[in-house]
C-alpha cells in the first residue's frame, strides 16, 4: 500500500469550477487565433495585475486584448523552443502611461491535465502556482 492510499479525498477543485469562480479565465478562443491547439486559461492574479490595463494606459492605446495577445505571442515563440510541460518566460507591460514606466514580468506556463485528463495550458504569475 502506498502512503497516500490510506487517505480519502474529501474535495477537489476542478478547472471548470475555477473558471466559473473567476479564479481562471478561459482565453482559448483568442489563443486558437494565435496558434494554440489546446485550451488556455490565465489566472485572475495575472489578469488583474498586468493584462487588464489602467485607465491611463488605455488612454495611450493599451488594451486588455492587446496585452493578452502580447502574452500569447511571446509564449507561442518561447514554447516552440521549450521542452517539457513547464515554461517560464518574460513579458514587458506598460505600467505608468505618464512616465512610460514598464515592468518586465516573469510568467509561468504549465501544461497539465484538464478535468477529463485532456492537456490544458495555464498561464500565471509564479506565485499563482
Amino acid at each position: 500500500m502506498r502512503k497516500h492510499d490510506e487517505f480519502q479525498i474529501i474535495h477537489t477543485y476542478s478547472r471548470r469550477q475555477a473558471i466559473e469562480d473567476h479564479m481562471l479565465f478561459d482565453v482559448s478562443n483568442t489563443a486558437k487565433e494565435y496558434g494554440f491547439k489546446i485550451p488556455v486559461a490565465i489566472t485572475r492574479n495575472l489578469l488583474y495585475s498586468y493584462i487588464d490595463p489602467s485607465e491611463a494606459c488605455e488612454k495611450v492605446g493599451q488594451s486588455l486584448s492587446g496585452r493578452l495577445i502580447d502574452v500569447l505571442t511571446v509564449l507561442y515563440f518561447e514554447a516552440r523552443r521549450a521542452k517539457g510541460s513547464r515554461l517560464t518566460f518574460k513579458v514587458a507591460f506598460l505600467m505608468d502611461a505618464e512616465t512610460g514606466r514598464s515592468e518586465t514580468v516573469n510568467l509561468l506556463a504549465v501544461v497539465g491535465p484538464g478535468d477529463e485528463g485532456e492537456p490544458v495550458l495555464t498561464i500565471m504569475l509564479p506565485e499563482d502556482e
